[in-house]
């Protein structure tokens, strides 16, 4: 009560009296905070309520007029994003598992591959299940690029080591497009979208709206496959920007267009009825500015919603420039629906939807920058900073300091300088991104990138593993030196050398950034080499001496590999000098060589080597080692550098390549994409001067050729490229440079050193007079392959437009202009740091539409006009005589004049006196707006104009694409030709001008014909031929391939012959197409003819068959006649094909090719029948299938055998092993799937079998860790044991798999009982431990027992010791004691004298002995008593059956009586089971009962019967003590029986409790698993049959429990038919509910997913009132992840219950949501019932537990904010304010704690008054 008093002071507003007395006090019952108080109305209380009305009306009036503040222009941060947040990303890098994408503001978030969309999440789940590839499923880098545009749902914000943020998006439609139902779809809206299936007609798009299906007609397809260049066939999973184009059927039915011009042109409108909750990022939308503020301006738009635009998206154009009530084009960065805020940009690159991003600053990531100007500082974000060359960028509030305890935020005032580096660069805000930190700048490394093979690098060991030791180079850059080299020697102790913390210094051996890993080698011979380093195939020239490392020597020769996984081959003659006879024996694996390369072919990856160093080769050795001194790194083509300048030549520039300052040299032609921008680069560059992103080109005899053409770069980046000729394909769009021109076509050269010729009929649309007219050399050129020669190793280019540019040619125009300005920019920040030259600096700050005031110098004989000017001092000023505007001027006079051009090259101007353009007017423009303009100036790269509107000056590309270089004079502009534009820009940028391009004509595109771009195939196609089947022709061998042969039967048709069709008997390994070649005339025969388009062979009658291409045979029976064979006969179709193949018949096949990604061989058995061969089925040789690709040759020739047809019965299934089928004893390759602990692997077996090897089947000779040497993954050779199982039993064993191997079996198998003796040693795994015994598996089917006393030989009081020191899974060697046949057990025993090993129980502990006073008499027995002996004699020979332990207790008697305490019998717990029973219970749990008195007494009356007998022969002082030591042993047997503590050993134990407690559920499932442990099933189940007829009927949870136990048992040993009988009668005997649900847990629990489904449905039909089966199967639903099929049970529990539960059931489904499903849809369901029932304080209640346990604080406190202004009960009320109370003082501040009871006063108040009125 006090706490209560605390928190809510007594009492209300105290009133004082008209006469001025005292206030009154409350009594105790006009106390209570939740009670009104029933006061006189006087006008002093209303005149104080109207007091207190007038300070809330003044607060409202001053939020309405409150302005927009600068908190809400922050920039965004990992703690501002919240759950279900919509945001715009762009794609940063694409792993195997995630995609990294850049988001608004610096930030970075990741999308895992289980949320691209649904249709992909199951194929990956069934790839996962099948455990095999998918064919269908595409890896994340097909289906997403670098530079796409993604809408985004955040899905959580994960805080992870060192105070990073991992935030974990989504791009499933589900979650991005969650908002959206069928009534909101709208036509032309923008949605973005997956695939989710390929129809034959169209595409099905998964937009994420419940009950809408989208549809993508495949002629829609068709111009965006173009504009992407991407192939004829769209993937599922793929992401793709949706333009709704017509909207059917309320909604549900939609038609979607994808084109690029439809999608970039698409703008949100207030018609399309958009939401908050239904907005989305990625919306083009018009907007209007409501405020300029200097870190951003707010927008409103769509009429009814308002959104800001922070500085780092303000465009190219100022925040200063823009003005209320402008209009603007604003894209849609990020929907916050919690917080309402939305974000907007106003770059001109988010305005054109389905824009690819590029990188254009990607380059200069890891460079210093020793000056950085702070443009702006965020305190919660961080800081804007100006480049040295204008560049933006952004350090986030981390990386502004070193340590968070040292950051001042007064030293980043604007306008103060820092030394930073580059670190990243975002995309999404075209902003580089820095670091502060000193560790950072200094660090050598920032990425995986910058480090490369040969590398010397430092680093500290941070951790020593068996496979080797783990380094840390720099920040998270973390690498491995494997054990091998540790040292130049094998080291078997590492720890003594290295330790952790120590520095190393290394050389790299291999460096993968893709995959994020590092190879380092701590050989001191490699690290201090100076010899050449060798990391291409490329690279190995002959006569090369360096340095290698032995992997592997054998009898041939020993294998030598080199950095970067190069590996060549020493043979065994040029091993040394000396013969050597065993290379295993003079060479060892790791061994550092010096080695001479003696051959290399590195299209084939073959290397050639020799220990022999010769005296020339020890001369070159010398030469190299001193030119290594200046060159001890290579480059890779691709590979990013930094330059400095050395000289410059007449055609390039020298430089030398940091940080090892290689020589290299830079072409003029390669500094830029444009022609003109080459020659100011090379004039305006110095020495010493230093260049970012410079590329290598290619390394041709050591001369290193570099390139900064951005396309190049771009392409190489994007790995657009192609690296080998066979990566070339028709169709291709590659993006190369001029090599050589001649009068015949142009040589085109492509990265990696590819050239192709586009011959002078396919250099361009127009007619082609001079080749040199129409490309310079080095000009940059996007060439597209229209024809390949193989033979020769040539390909055929097009350059032509209509083949190499898209459909969108003004968006490629503007970007060629927006590149050339932007390189014109850069050009001159590098003059303006000229000291030396004042014109160059005056220079730079002058540009186009700036006016000067100047004097005319003179008048030349054209007109033209020359001027000077201070401010153009030293630079030549010109004025055309059109650009006099008729003025008459002479020498001397003063002009205002416009600058129009500036040639930096020439240091020249051009400008213009015109009146129009010296006042241009002021109008608003729009972007993509299209204007008439006049031509007023043409320079080489652009042309200026003016619009005729206002005069103002814009820039018009030349060109609308790099191989747009040619124009008749017709079509070349001309000064004063009017044209149309459309405006790109609206603003005047650095360059001074606005950028337009010129407005596209109709028809201005020439038509592409037809059979340009058709292929061979194609070509011959359509040509028709009177060919049949069994005809004969002749014809010449045109090319051969190693699967088929091209044969050319005249002019223009070709045939085709299959390697099946060459041999009458193919010899198995031999490739049957080199039999025949070029040139070489054939005679052969038509066996079917193949359709071009389908692929299918079709009968002669059918009408194309004329168009086909024909199938030849040349073998000779064929052609003698012997045989006809027709590929498709006319009554057969595609099915019938494969009927011939039979399981188990062998087959010849030709190789395809091996499938890297789906593991499988792909084989032709003839034209029209294609196989697979499964990798498990390539070869019983592990060799073989770990690099299969290399031992399978395209075009070889095979013997393999017909397993079956796939799943598509379309290929045949194949197996080069021999067998089609496991069967006992085979032997076979597998997989290890599972590991599982104490039990034994799960291994994937071939012809999708699964194995199960226990641990008594993975070796020959039993180790202590088992499985240690086994992981998932692993390739392992087993024995098949039996084939009659599901799961097959396969044993690892040596002796199986290599029955020839005749190793030593030290644990031979044992079967059965038979391979048993008594005395034999043995070995097994423990299973199990009891109070009375411990259990040892020797095999899978015989089980050991090891009682207590055979342990060990001190008496151990406490069972606890045994589990010190004995564990599940322990090794132990016992000795066989006895053996029991009909209960299939042994008794083992592990004492030291049995076994020979040490005690398991350690002698140390000082345990105390065993007291064997007991066992004298039967030893010593007297010779006079026989009837003692014979009773001794059968005590001794007794089975473990009839034996109750009375022996062993009556031995351990004395020290049992130190350590017995008395107690009482207790009644045997009833046991009660609520879902199923698991045998892993063992027996601990059991409390024995007092045994019957009539067992006790009968047990009495046998010794008394034996006593009678023995005393008739003793003297009478021997009958007195024989009786007295007779009693005493029965009464410390009676003692034993009685001890509740006694743990039952045997059958006969628990017979006896059963007997005393026959109800006891327990006891009888004890029972049960005693039976269980010994694999005794039937006794088992007998048990279980004797509980169901003894225990009462009254007692029904008792049977229940029984019941369910033998519903486990069958489960998990018997088989489903027995499972359903047990079903059937438990139904019958007790509550058929309860039944079904216990069978459904123990499915459930068992993994039996199906059964237990199909269990549910049962359930819902027979019990559909029950609401406890719609919860069950509710939570079973969502346990397994299936939240759809979950979401779908509550309208159909609503439907089937009674009215009363149906709040009931909402409330408990809401709850599974929570803890189980999707949290938003339990808030959901809540929110919902509480709508219709708002007064049921029982569900408030539960919200409000399930927000705390699963909601933010923002959330919890919303809900609590909705329940205290609820209209309830003043009780319900406290109890309500209570908790809000309690919740703010576990969570929040004093402030909060503050507000709740400042509410719940003003409540109590708001009550008081009423009360009063």
């Amino acid at each position: 009560m006090s706490s209560i008093e605390e928190n809510f002071p007594r009492g209300g507003i105290q009133k004082t009296t008209q006469e001025g007395k005292a206030a009154r006090q409350p009594t105790a019952d006009q106390d209570n905070l939740f009670k009104t108080q029933h006061e006189e109305k006087t006008p002093k209380r209303k005149k104080a309520q109207k007091d207190q009305a007038k300070p809330k009306k003044l607060k409202t009036e001053k939020k309405a007029v409150m302005k927009t503040t600068a908190k809400d222009f922050e920039l965004l941060t990992s703690e501002s994003l919240t759950d279900g947040m919509l945001v715009l990303g762009c794609v940063k890098e694409c792993n195997e598992y995630e995609l990294t994408v850049s988001l608004p503001n610096g930030l970075s978030g990741s999308v895992q591959v289980t949320r691209i969309c649904e249709a992909y999440s199951r194929m990956l789940s069934e790839q996962v299940a099948m455990d095999k590839p998918v064919e269908d499923l595409s890896p994340l880098s097909e289906l997403f690029t670098t530079g796409m545009l993604l809408r985004c749902a955040v899905i959580g914000v994960e805080k992870g080591a060192e105070g990073h943020h991992g935030i974990q998006l989504s791009i499933n439609p589900r979650d991005v497009n969650k908002a959206l139902n069928t009534a909101a779809l709208r036509t032309g809206m923008l949605l973005s979208g997956c695939i989710s299936s390929v129809e034959d007609h169209g595409y099905l798009i998964d937009i994420g709206v419940h009950a809408a299906k989208a549809f993508l007609p495949r002629e829609k397809a068709q111009s965006y496959f173009q504009s992407k260049e991407k192939g004829a066939e769209l993937k599922i999973g793929q992401y793709l920007n949706c333009l709704i184009d017509e909207v059917k059927n309320s909604g549900r039915i939609i038609r979607i267009s994808i084109s690029q011009s439809e999608v970039a042109a698409a703008i949100a409108t207030e018609v399309q009825n958009w939401t908050l909750c239904s907005l989305l990022p990625g919306l083009v939308v018009k907007a209007q500015i409501q405020e300029v503020a200097p870190l951003g301006i707010s927008l409103s738009f769509l009429s009814s919603f308002t959104g800001i635009v922070d500085l780092m998206h303000l465009g190219s154009t100022k925040s200063r420039n823009y003005s209320p009530g402008h209009m603007v084009k604003a894209c849609i960065l990020s929907v916050n629906p919690t917080t309402k805020a939305i974000r907007l940009s106003l770059r001109p690159v988010f305005l054109q939807p389905g824009t690819q991003l590029g990188h254009l600053s990607s380059d200069r990531i890891g460079t210093v920058v020793a000056y950085s100007r702070v443009k702006s500082f965020h305190k919660n974000a961080g800081a804007v900073f100006t480049l040295d060359d204008g560049t933006l960028a952004f350090a986030h509030l981390k990386h502004l300091s070193d340590v968070p305890k040292s950051f001042k935020p007064e030293s980043f005032k604007p306008g103060s300088k820092h030394k930073c580096r580059i670190i990243d660069y975002s995309p999404i805000d075209d902003l580089l991104l820095l670091s502060l930190k000193q560790r950072i700048i200094d660090a050598p490394f920032l990425r995986y990138h910058d480090i490369h093979p040969g590398q010397i690098v430092e680093g500290s060991v941070i951790a020593l593993k068996d496979f080797g030791m783990q380094v840390k180079v720099a920040g998270h850059i973390k690498a491995l030196v494997p054990r091998l080299h540790l040292a130049d020697v094998v080291l078997k102790q590492p720890e003594k050398k290295y330790s952790v913390g120590n520095m190393v210094k290394s050389r790299v051996l291999a460096c993968n950034p893709d995959t994020k890993t590092l190879i380092l080698t701590l050989k001191k011979t490699l690290v201090t080499s100076k010899l050449p380093i060798l990391t291409s195939y490329e690279d190995a020239k002959p006569g090369l001496v360096t340095h290698g490392f032995v992997v592997c020597a054998r009898e041939f020769g020993c294998i030598v590999k080199f950095y970067n996984d190069i590996k060549g081959l020493v043979p065994k003659n040029e091993l040394g000098l000396t013969p050597i006879t065993v290379p295993q024996e003079a060479f060892y694996e790791g061994q550092v060589v010096k080695v001479v390369v003696l051959k290399c072919e590195p299209e084939q990856e073959r290397l050639l080597l020799s220990f022999k160093l010769t005296d020339n080769a020890l001369a070159e050795d010398s030469t190299r080692e001193e030119a290594s001194k200046t060159r001890e790194v290579t480059y890779e083509t691709g590979q990013v550098a930094d330059v400095r300048i050395l000289k410059k030549k007449e055609n390039g520039l020298e430089v030398k390549i940091l940080p090892n300052d290689v020589s290299a040299y830079l072409p003029t032609m390669h500094l830029s994409d444009h022609v003109t921008s080459c020659r100011l680069w090379w004039h305006w560059l110095q020495g010493n001067e230093i260049l970012h992103n410079v590329v290598c080109l290619h390394d041709k005899g050591g001369h290193i050729t570099l390139t900064r053409k951005p396309a190049i770069i771009s392409a190489i980046e994007g790995k657009h490229v192609v690296k080998n000729f066979s990566d070339i394909q028709p169709g291709l769009l590659l993006t190369g440079y001029v090599r050589n021109i001649m009068p015949y076509g142009v040589f085109v050269e492509f990265p990696y050193g590819l050239t192709g010729l586009a011959p002078k009929s396919t250099m361009s649309d127009k007619f082609v007079t001079d080749t040199k007219d129409h490309f310079v050399i080095g000009q940059t050129v996007i060439a597209k392959v229209i024809s390949i020669d193989e033979e020769k190793q040539r390909f055929l280019l097009s350059l032509k437009l209509s083949d190499c540019s898209s459909e969108d040619s003004v968006s490629e125009s503007f970007s060629l202009l927006f590149q050339y300005f932007k390189e014109l920019q850069e050009i001159k920040s590098i003059m303006s740091k000229r000291d030396d030259s004042s014109v160059a600096q005056k220079f730079c700050e002058l540009k186009p539409g700036q006016r000067l005031q100047l004097v005319v110098q003179g008048i030349r004989a054209d007109g033209s006009a020359l001027f000077s000017g201070i401010c153009a001092s030293g630079m030549t000023v010109e004025a055309t005589q059109r650009h006099l505007g008729g003025k008459t001027i002479v020498k001397g006079d003063q002009a205002t004049a416009v600058i129009l051009h500036m040639d930096p090259l020439k240091s020249k101007i051009y400008v213009s006196l015109l009146a129009e353009l010296l006042s241009p007017k002021q109008k608003m423009l729009t972007a993509d707006s299209q204007h008439p303009a006049v031509v007023q100036h043409v320079a080489s790269g652009y042309a200026v104009a003016s619009l005729v509107e206002t005069g103002q000056l814009i820039a018009i590309p030349l060109a609308s694409h790099f191989n747009d270089t040619f124009r008749f004079d017709s079509e070349k502009m001309k000064v004063g030709q009017s044209i149309m534009v459309v405006l790109k820009t609206i603003e005047a940028g650095h360059h001074g001008f606005l950028l337009a391009v010129p407005s596209p004509k109709k028809g201005r595109n020439v038509i592409r014909l037809p059979q340009e771009s058709k292929t061979l195939e194609e070509t011959s196609a359509v040509i028709k031929h009177s060919l049949s089947l069994g005809d004969t022709v002749t014809g010449t061998v045109k090319s051969v391939k190693p699967t088929f042969v091209l044969v050319a039967l005249d002019d223009k048709l070709v045939g085709n012959i299959h390697a099946s069709q060459i041999l009458d008997d193919v010899p198995i390994g031999t490739f049957p197409t080199s039999k025949l070649k070029v040139g070489q005339k054939v005679t052969a025969r038509v066996i079917g003819g193949r359709d071009v388009k389908t692929h299918r062979y079709l009968p002669i009658s059918h009408p194309h068959f004329i168009h086909t291409i024909p199938e030849l045979t040349v073998q000779p029976r064929e052609l003698k006649g012997e045989i006809h064979t027709a590929l498709c006969p006319e009554d057969s179709n595609t099915e019938d094909v494969l009927k011939p193949f039979k399981p188990g018949q062998t087959v010849t096949c030709f190789v395809k090719k091996y499938n890297t990604i789906k593991k499988w061989l792909e084989v032709e058995i003839t034209a029209n029948v294609r196989g697979r061969v499964q990798q498990l089925l390539l070869s019983s040789n592990t060799k073989v299938l770990r690099h299969a690709d290399k031992y399978f040759k395209t075009g070889q020739a095979l013997a393999a055998t017909v397993v079956g047809s796939d799943i598509t019965e379309t290929k045949l299934s194949l197996s080069l092993t021999g067998g089609h089928s496991l069967e006992k004893g085979t032997i076979t390759l597998g997989y290890v799937k599972k590991v599982i602990p104490h039990a034994g692997l799960i291994i994937t077996l071939p012809f999708g079998k699964t194995g199960r090897a226990s641990l008594f089947h993975l070796t020959d000779s039993f180790v202590e860790q088992p499985l240690e040497d086994f992981s998932p993954g692993q390739l392992v050779k087993c024995c098949v044991l039996s084939s009659d199982q599901n799961i097959l039993e396969v044993s690892l064993r040596q002796s199986r798999v290599n029955p020839k191997s005749h190793g030593k079996v030290e644990d031979p198998e044992i079967m059965s009982l038979d391979n048993v003796q008594e005395g034999q040693l043995v070995r097994g795994y423990v299973t199990s431990m009891t109070p009375a015994a411990i259990f040892l598996g020797l095999s899978d089917s015989l089980m050991g027992q090891i009682p207590l006393e055979y342990i060990t030989h001190p008496f151990v009081p406490d069972h606890s010791v045994y589990s010190e020191f004995i564990h599940v899974g322990q090794l132990l060697t016992a000795k066989v004691l006895s053996i029991n046949k009909e209960e299939n057990r042994v008794e083992l025993s592990v004492l030291p004298k049995d076994t020979g090993k040490p005690s398991i129980i350690p002698e140390s502990l000082g345990l105390p002995p065993r007291d064997t006073n007991v066992k004298k008499p039967k030893k010593h027995r007297s010779s006079e008593s026989v009837q003692e002996a014979k009773r001794g004699g059968k005590r001794a020979r007794c089975t473990e059956e009839d034996d109750s332990g009375i022996e062993v207790y009556c031995r351990e008697e004395e020290e049992e009586e130190k350590y017995e305490k008395s107690s009482k019998g207790k009644e045997v717990p009833r046991l009660k089971v609520s879902t199923s029973f698991t045998w892993e219970d063992g027996l601990a749990v059991l409390d024995a009962p007092k045994l019957k008195e009539r067992e006790q007494s009968s047990s009495s009356e046998d010794d008394e019967e034996d006593t009678q007998l023995t005393t008739k022969k003793q003297t009478r002082q021997n009958k007195e003590l024989e009786k007295q030591r007779a009693e005493k042993e029965l009464s410390k047997l009676e003692a034993a029986l009685m001890d509740p503590t006694r743990q039952p050993q045997s059958a006969d134990d628990f017979d006896r409790l059963v007997l005393g407690n026959p109800d006891s559920s327990i006891l009888w499932l004890q029972y049960m698993a005693f039976h269980l442990q010994a694999t005794e099933i039937e006794k088992a189940r007998a048990v279980a049959e004797r509980a169901l007829k003894t225990i009462s009927f009254r007692e029904e949870q008792e049977k229940l429990n029984v019941w369910v136990a033998l519903l486990n048992l069958e489960n998990m040993y018997g088989t489903e038919e027995a499972l359903m009988k047990v079903f059937e009668r438990a139904i019958q005997y007790n509550e058929p509910l309860k039944v079904f649900q216990q069978l459904a847990d123990i499915y459930a629990d068992s993994e039996k997913y199906k059964q237990a489904d199909d269990l549910y449905n049962t359930m819902l039909k027979r019990f559909r009132q029950e609401k406890s089966v719609w919860v069950k199967y509710t939570t079973f639903l969502l346990k397994r992840g299936l939240v759809e099929a979950a979401h779908r049970l509550l309208p159909r529990a609503l439907k089937c219950l009674p009215e009363k539960e149906h709040v009931d059931v909402i409330s408990k489904l809401a709850q599974l949501e929570f803890r189980f499903g999707d949290p938003e849809h339990g808030k959901a369901i809540f929110e919902n019932t509480l709508s219709t029932y708002p007064k049921r304080t029982d569900i408030w209640s539960i919200y409000i537990d399930m927000m705390i346990k699963h909601g933010t604080q923002k959330e919890v406190r919303e809900v609590f904010e909705r329940i205290i202004h609820l209209s309830l009960a003043p009780k319900k009320m406290k109890f309500f304010f209570k908790r809000y109370l309690e919740y703010e003082k576990k969570y929040g501040t004093a402030d909060t704690v503050q507000a709740v009871k400042a509410a719940a006063l003003e409540y109590v108040e708001s009550k008081n008054s009423l009360a009063e009125v």
